[in-house]
Parts: structure tokens; sequence; C-alpha cells
């Protein structure tokens, strides 16, 4: 198999399970040191496995996206060790409760927000500076069609996602004249957990599995 990522550093939220894991396999499969980060140990080192089976390395990191001061440190760790990253995926997110907005806790609200934009934005403020050291720096942010849709009961998460477009629209622009490329990709329905979560009745051999959507996120990468 060729190794197009190799000699790359890859990092990849929300890599314990669905989307994120199977993306942080394919680019540990391509030659990428994957840096995964998820809440959820045990998941990271299932993913560890699957990395080491397939020949590729990865370094587990076990912190909530809302730690600013975790993430921080991470930015820290990646500079002192490697001196720049080349691809960061904001992969990670919260579907929150789906209930009318009069209906919705303030805490519920506000998590969402911090858990799907206020965490990318950090994202962005500690690891834009290791970006721009590569030579081809790559962001990429998972989006949602709800944050255009305007569907009933879906609004901590649409706008969420609706906040978090605007914010990577900006660091595209932002980053134009930089080595850096800024993406965000909206999945559509897919086969994950969070999905069967909000909508439990929608059979599952209908939605696309994430391994297929990791696949079209790989280019952006």
């Amino acid at each position: 198999m060729s190794k197009p990522f190799a000699d790359r550093i890859a990092l990849v939220t929300g890599a314990s399970r669905g989307i994120g894991a199977e993306l942080a396999l394919l680019l540990a499969q391509a030659g990428a040191h994957v840096v995964a980060v998820a809440r959820t140990a045990g998941g990271l080192e299932e993913l560890d496995d699957k990395i080491k089976a397939a020949g590729g390395s990865a370094t587990l990191v076990p912190v909530d996206m809302k730690d600013a001061d975790g993430i921080a440190r991470l930015a820290l760790a990646l500079n002192e060790r490697y001196g720049k990253l080349d691809v960061m995926v904001g992969n990670a997110g919260i579907l929150g409760p789906l209930s009318p907005l009069d209906h919705v806790e303030r805490k519920d609200f506000e998590n969402s927000m911090a858990v799907n934009v206020t965490a990318n934005w950090w994202l962005i403020r500690t690891m834009d500076a290791l970006l721009k050291r590569s030579d081809a720096g790559r962001a990429v942010f998972i989006t949602s069609g709800l944050s255009w849709l305007g569907r009933a009961y879906t609004g901590p998460y649409a706008a969420a996602k609706a906040a978090l477009n605007m914010l990577v629209q900006t660091y595209a622009a932002e980053s134009a004249n930089t080595s850096v490329k800024v993406n965000a990709f909206s999945p559509g329905p897919t086969r994950t957990r969070m999905y069967a979560g909000g909508w439990p009745g929608v059979d599952p051999a209908t939605l696309t599995p994430p391994e297929d959507v990791a696949k079209a996120i790989v280019p952006l990468c």
C-alpha cells in the first residue's frame, strides 16, 4: 500500500469510535503518525490495536475537548516533539437534546456550544502555529446539514454547527495566503452511535457506514 502521508503528523479528535476512528485508521494506514484524541480511553486503546495491526503508529490522548488546559498542553507537546502539525481533523461533537427550544436546559445548550464550537475554536487557537510550520497543513472540521436545514427540535446542535460553519469559513479566509487549507465536511446521515441515539427508528442499513465517510475525508487531509 502506498504511504502518501509518510512523515505526516495527523491529529484527529473524537477518534475513539465512528467517523473519527475510521479516519484515524485510514490515515495511519497511509503512513501518518496519528494523534488520537477522545474522552474514552478504552475506545482509543481499541483503535491503537487496529492501527498497530495495520503497521501504523499512534499517540493516544485521552482528554475531554472541553479541557482547554489539556488541549493547550497537547499543543506544547506536539511542538516539542515534532515542531509541526500536518493534519488537524475537528471531528469530536455531541448531538445534545432533541427537544423544543423552550424545553432545552441551559446547561445542555451551553454544553453543545462548548463541544461543537468553542472546542474547535480552541483547537485553531492552539494548533494554528503548528499547522503553519507544515509545508501543506490541512484542517478539516465535521459539520452537519442540520446547520442550514432549520429542522424542528434540533436547535442546540443545529445552531452550534451553524456557528462552526462560520468559524471554519473565517479561518479558511484568514489562511488563504498561507500553506494551510481549511475545509468543513458534512457527512450526511451516517451509521454512528450518535445518529442512532437521535433517530433510533432509522434502519442502520440505509445509512452510510462511517468507513465510507472517512474515505471521502482523506483527500481533504
